[in-house]
């Protein structure tokens, strides 16, 4: 039985889905959806029966950034209630984005502001071609503080620049072609173009795809050092030793699938 007033989340075939559930509200988030979706990504990255997880939402927006009532009651906030405010927001983002499962976004609508930082944290990004993207938050006198080191990471420093001065809007198709989204897709085939892209990650080692995560964020950008050519040659080392490694290796050489496809 689902829990929580602002999401539903479900399990089945080892693929968790967690769906932002206020389409009332276009799926802006308070400090209810906040502490939800944290602890959710928590448990589902825990979970040995969980190989990939859905951030998807309910409604015809994906998620227009911060609801209007939880922004009523921060604007009587001290500085301290801000600052306590936007390290729940940070955390949870953190939360997603550390998360050890892959996590797929399936951005079925409109896409804003602080919205826009849950899709970034994500590690595949898939949006309907009819969504628009906007980081709004200038228009208000405010910035996306927040959610910038995942949005930058996302859509690379050039695009930033613009998006984050400007507060255009922009489409799908513009999202693509900066990188903030890796495919675009129909509305009727959205759903499976997810599923498909969910389907590869689910047969891939966990082990192995936990640590791809950990390398990708830990390899970006960085200079090749000795250093660096070091710790790659033992990351390489250590996978092959593991439980996982060895099984893989065993399974490719005596033509049988692995242990955790079974």
């Amino acid at each position: 039985m689902n829990t929580h007033q602002t999401l539903t989340v479900t399990v089945e075939n080892r693929v968790a889905t967690v769906t932002l559930n206020r389409p009332e509200v276009r799926n802006a988030f308070n400090e209810t959806t906040i502490t939800e979706l944290a602890l959710a990504f928590d448990e589902l990255g825990r979970r040995e029966d969980v190989r990939a997880i859905v951030l998807a939402a309910n409604g015809v927006a994906f998620c227009a950034g911060a609801d209007l009532n939880w922004m009523k009651k921060m604007a009587g906030y001290s500085d301290a209630e801000n600052l306590d405010d936007a390290t729940r927001l940070a955390d949870m983002l953190r939360t997603i984005y550390l998360c050890p499962k892959p996590v797929v976004a399936k951005v079925q609508g409109d896409c804003y502001a602080g919205g826009m930082g849950l899709v970034a944290a994500c590690d595949v990004v898939v949006a309907v071609e009819e969504a628009n993207f906007c980081l709004s938050e200038v228009k208000l006198g405010l910035i996306p503080a927040t959610i910038s080191p995942y949005v930058i990471k996302a859509m690379g420093e050039n695009a930033a620049r613009r998006y984050f001065l400007t507060a255009e809007r922009f489409s799908a198709r513009e999202a693509y072609r900066i990188g903030f989204a890796h495919e675009i897709s129909t509305a009727d085939e959205l759903d499976e173009h997810v599923a498909g892209i969910v389907r590869a990650l689910a047969t891939n080692s966990p082990n192995a795809v936990a640590e791809a995560k950990v390398l990708v964020r830990d390899m970006a950008g960085k200079e090749v050092t000795d250093a660096l050519l070091l710790d790659s040659a033992q990351r390489i080392a250590n996978i092959r030793s593991s439980l996982e490694g060895r099984e893989g290796v065993a399974s490719f050489l005596e033509k049988r699938k692995p242990s955790w496809l079974n």
